[in-house]
């Protein structure tokens, strides 16, 4: 049986070890300077909750297996942190998540934001209606609706759904 529903505060750990598990496939992919391990830390995780991150679990069996986040900001919702436990992706999960952020929990634009070079992801989010925004847009975009680098700025790309006009 699977289920998707709010993550709880008792299953940061498992949260984590989803998050870095699969952040693994970043590794030699994203610039060296931008990586650091853990990936994500249990302050970095807490520092998003704090934030209005909402993180959803997808939970198969009594053992979640990703984790996706929305985050409400100005006009439009953020995805955040999509992860699935390597060994269950390419399954469907990571589409369930989306689709259920989609449908249920957004009426707004949808933003989200992931590293240049992880073409996986950007094909994934482009089979869901997400289109790249130009490279001012997002320079714009990633230094108003996120907190992040400089570097992970020029290291980063967005991707909106509607698609946003072209500048």
């Amino acid at each position: 049986m699977t289920t998707i529903r709010l993550c709880r505060s008792d299953e940061y750990a498992t949260m984590l070890a989803i998050i870095n598990a699969a952040a693994e496939a970043y590794r030699g992919v994203i610039p060296s300077d931008c990586w650091h391990e853990p990936y994500m830390s249990l302050k970095e995780l807490e520092t998003e909750i704090a934030a209005s991150v909402t993180f959803f679990a997808y939970e198969a069996n009594g053992q979640l297996i990703g984790v996706m986040g929305i985050q409400h900001i100005a006009d439009v919702d953020l995805i955040r942190h999509a992860y699935v436990l390597p060994g269950n992706q390419h399954r469907g999960i990571g589409s369930a998540l989306l689709s259920h952020l989609q449908k249920n929990l957004s009426t707004r634009r949808m933003l989200v934001g992931t590293w240049t070079a992880a073409e996986w992801a950007i094909h994934f989010y482009e089979r869901y209606g997400f289109e790249l925004v130009s490279p001012l847009q997002k320079t714009s975009l990633l230094r108003t609706s996120w907190t992040i680098s400089e570097r992970q700025i020029e290291t980063s790309v967005v991707l909106a759904n509607p698609p946003l006009a072209a500048i």
